[in-house]
């Protein structure tokens, strides 16, 4: 597979694997950024931070956090509402199940859908 770099509002992702069973990509998101508070129906995912500091936020109020240091690793099972913010610029890794399209958007600071 061809490397596919997909330009996200908070950065972008880089689609470096995805087959039957797993799919790897390494994500930019920059400073003051976030993805979408969101869940996944089937989705299991993993992630390593390369570099940066990356605040993971769970639960529809986001009343529970974890900051990530590089190095720093976490999986996220089907179901956990969580959202990814970059405190510092940061580059992350995700390995996780296929299902590219499985993600339930709760809010969204970009007016996704």
């Amino acid at each position: 597979m061809e490397k596919l770099t997909i330009q996200k509002p908070w950065g972008k992702e880089e689609l470096l694997e995805k087959n039957a069973h797993y799919m790897f990509k390494r994500l930019t998101m920059h400073k003051g950024h976030a993805c979408s508070l969101q869940y996944h129906e089937f989705k299991t995912e993993s992630v390593y931070l390369l570099s940066g500091k990356l605040k993971v936020s769970f639960g529809e109020k986001e009343d529970d956090s974890v900051l990530m240091a590089p190095h720093d690793f976490m999986t996220i099972e089907p179901f956990k509402v969580h959202r990814m913010e970059a405190i510092e610029d940061s580059v992350y890794l995700e390995s996780s199940t296929p299902e590219i399209d499985d993600v339930i958007r709760i809010q969204d600071r970009y007016n996704r859908t």
